[in-house]
């Protein structure tokens, strides 16, 4: 990867459209840079440079186009739907949200080869109360991020109810 920052560009970018949430939030949890280097070293420069092209050619396109579904449906076929690339985007999925990295499925490696580094790992202990599980369920992370002082008292603010 020639230009390291505009890459995680480009990472940041696809990984605002695969979670869901603003670039914003995902610069706060301060893991962009770790997640980029996890995803890089794990299945190696080729492969990840080619997924992150594959996104920004993809948005580019619908910028000049005017055309979000441009953008939606390349995703959904040329990523998402790829042999090579679907894998590797849904590790990225949760990465962000769980902070872990599990292995890319046996077909995948099978046809494009197993990668050292691809085993089941916590990015950083850092990066466990980062997740976007959290605030998507509305709770704290367990051992980490403690509400405050007595907060224990109150009853929770999930509803297990529709």
């Amino acid at each position: 990867m020639n230009d390291r920052l505009e890459f995680i560009e480009y990472f940041l970018e696809f990984s605002v459209i695969l979670t869901g949430f603003s670039r914003f939030h995902l610069q706060g949890t301060d893991q962009v840079s770790s997640y980029f280097d996890t995803v890089r070293n794990v299945v190696g420069d080729d492969l990840f440079t080619e997924l992150l092209i594959t996104f920004h050619e993809l948005d580019l396109k619908a910028q000049s186009e005017g055309d979000e579904s441009i953008l939606t449906n390349g995703l959904r076929l040329d990523i998402l739907g790829s042999e090579k690339l679907g894998p590797i985007a849904r590790n990225i999925i949760k990465i962000w949200y769980v902070a872990t990295w599990y292995p890319l499925p046996k077909a995948w490696r099978d046809n494009f080869g197993t990668k050292e580094k691809d085993g089941t790992f916590v990015v950083s202990p850092q990066a466990y109360p980062e997740g976007l599980l959290w605030p998507t369920l509305g709770v704290n992370p367990p051992a980490a991020k403690a509400p405050g002082y007595a907060t224990w008292s109150d009853p929770p603010k999930v509803s297990l109810n529709s």
